[in-house]
């Protein structure tokens, strides 16, 4: 799950963003044909049936921890995958029609040549607390958020002034051009909350924000770790058929979780191996859902301590990688990787997909004094637990090196312990999965590729400050100039891939999902990695 990317909390030179979502342990792929449900009974959590949707509960089933980070404003892991339903932004992104579109703002407009950004508020919208949304509420929960500074609060870096015109109207003046509707659609530090509850939402027995769902129970390290029920103030209303209950049960074995679906008691599990995904496929009572993403695998060498400080070490790391096998291996769950940003983003790079070469990898190696009849070069590598696809890139890769005298001791670990053991540069190869917060690839080199002195996501430390001077450039680039913007991100893909060699990106997923039958209304959003919208979902029957 950012896990990624994206999916935890850092600043950002003065912000640099953290996601566990992007980050760690992913859950989720998928392209194709999405069958119709079928007609039948489907159980929730306790077996119940689900033809009367008010006691109806849709179980969620992540492979990892969902909570991390509680308050709206430093979010940045895992729990994306509840915050999004217990919180809305200004915006929402449609991936089908590949724009923002009105949340709890109906209409906006833009002046100054992008500099300025008018929204209308939505009316009649209450927080959970039950204090009314007005302009000077949502002012108060972007400037706090901006004031934290933390996860991603870099979305707002252009941001000047905020300014409540009227009850309804949310204006902002910005240093530099930006698509301020597109920002406000973050999956991360884009939620408006009500601040005067802000300090009490840490222990999870509260929360306030606008959207459909609230906090039920939150049992931290428990099975079924978190419920969430209806807020029945929601200002879109519940109609009779709607999950009106949801569960989240941590299943971290995916043959467990797949095995939950077909007695039915889970709903969802937002990932599968190919082999099973290809079952699901032909499975009673199950259906499945494919669509490419934009999460992709990054491995990310240690440029700062031990081996893999050397770069023809790491040159020789990126080299070894069996990447049209690994590809191969994962049977429609991935597709190679051409640079760091996937296909369907402003600075995507054609031509620059990676190629295993074991010769000139044994070339280098034996430059920086290891190889066959030198010494024996051991690195350690720390990789998501339970995850499929990154065991299948440290098997693979494991016996390559072998062949050239390297013996790589790799970790499974739950991502709270990798991350934190990456934060202190202990291993010499960190596996994470990377979005981006808004559809914009600048979260991949401000976040995990611009220097820190206290590393977050940029674990691969690496420290370059012409690659930091042309990452601060980017913003405003791609605003104004989405040419210009397009090739300093080619070139920034040289320099961090090719020159520095601080990462290899062997895919990019492709998301499939295995869903009960029954349920009706599911469309994956590659913009809210491995995100439900339970809201717009009804059980069948």
């Amino acid at each position: 799950m950012r896990w990624h990317k994206r999916l935890l909390v850092a600043g950002v030179a003065g912000v640099v963003a953290m996601t566990a979502s992007a980050c760690a342990g992913g859950q989720v792929r998928g392209a194709g044909r999405t069958p119709q449900p079928s007609t039948g009974t489907s159980t929730g959590a306790a077996g119940s049936p689900a033809a009367e949707a008010n006691d109806a509960t849709f179980v969620y089933a992540p492979n990892l921890d969902v909570v991390t980070d509680w308050d709206p404003a430093s979010s940045y892991s895992n729990e994306i995958i509840a915050m999004s339903n217990i919180y809305e932004g200004l915006t929402r992104y449609d991936a089908e029609a590949r724009k923002p579109v009105p949340r709890l703002a109906t209409e906006w407009t833009s002046g100054d040549g992008g500099k300025e950004w008018t929204f209308k508020l939505r009316q009649g919208v209450k927080f959970h607390t039950g204090a009314p949304l007005d302009a000077e509420a949502a002012k108060k929960a972007i400037e706090r958020t901006m004031k934290i500074n933390a996860g991603a609060a870099y979305i707002w870096g252009a941001v000047r002034t905020i300014e409540a015109v009227d009850a309804s109207t949310l204006k902002f003046t910005l240093k530099y051009a930006a698509p301020l509707d597109l920002v406000a659609s973050s999956g991360y530090a884009a939620y408006i909350y009500d601040t005067a509850a802000a300090d009490k939402l840490k222990d999870g027995e509260t929360d306030a924000g606008t959207g459909p769902y609230t906090i039920d129970t939150w049992q931290k390290g428990k099975e079924t770790e978190l419920t969430l029920k209806a807020f029945d103030g929601y200002w879109g209303g519940w109609k009779p058929d709607q999950y009106r209950k949801v569960a989240f049960r941590v299943t971290p074995e995916i043959t467990t979780a797949w095995q939950l679906l077909q007695k039915g008691e889970v709903n969802f599990v937002p990932r599968l191996n190919p082999q099973l995904f290809a079952q699901a496929g032909t499975t009673e009572g199950v259906q499945t859902s494919q669509k490419p993403s934009f999460q992709n695998l990054l491995v990310l060498f240690n440029t700062a301590t031990g081996p893999a400080k050397d770069v023809k070490v790491r040159q020789a790391l990126q080299l070894a990688i069996d990447y049209d096998g690994l590809v191969a291996a994962l049977k429609g769950a991935g597709t190679k990787a051409s640079g760091l940003v996937p296909e369907g983003l402003l600075g995507h790079v054609q031509g620059m997909e990676p190629k295993q070469d074991l010769a000139r990898a044994q070339e280098l190696l034996n430059a920086a004094g290891y190889g066959q009849d030198l010494e024996e070069l051991k690195l350690t590598m720390t990789y998501a637990q339970g995850d499929e696809d990154q065991k299948l890139l440290v098997t693979l890769l494991s016996s390559t090196l072998k062949k050239l005298n390297v013996t790589l001791q790799a970790k499974p670990m739950a991502w709270n312990a990798q991350w934190d053991l990456g934060k202190k540069k202990g291993q010499d190869l960190f596996v994470m999965y990377w979005y981006p917060d808004y559809p914009d690839a600048y979260s991949w080199f401000l976040n995990v590729f611009k220097s820190a002195d206290k590393p977050q996501f940029n674990l691969s430390y690496l420290k370059n400050a012409e690659i930091d001077k042309a990452i601060d450039a980017l913003p405003q680039l791609s605003a104004t100039d989405a040419l210009a913007a397009d090739q300093a991100y080619a070139d920034l893909q040289k320099k961090i891939v090719q020159e520095q060699a601080a990462v290899a990106a062997p895919y990019v997923q492709t998301y499939q999902r295995a869903l009960s039958a029954t349920v009706q209304g599911y469309t994956d959003n590659p913009a809210y990695p491995n995100v439900v919208f339970f809201y717009d979902l009804k059980p069948a029957g």
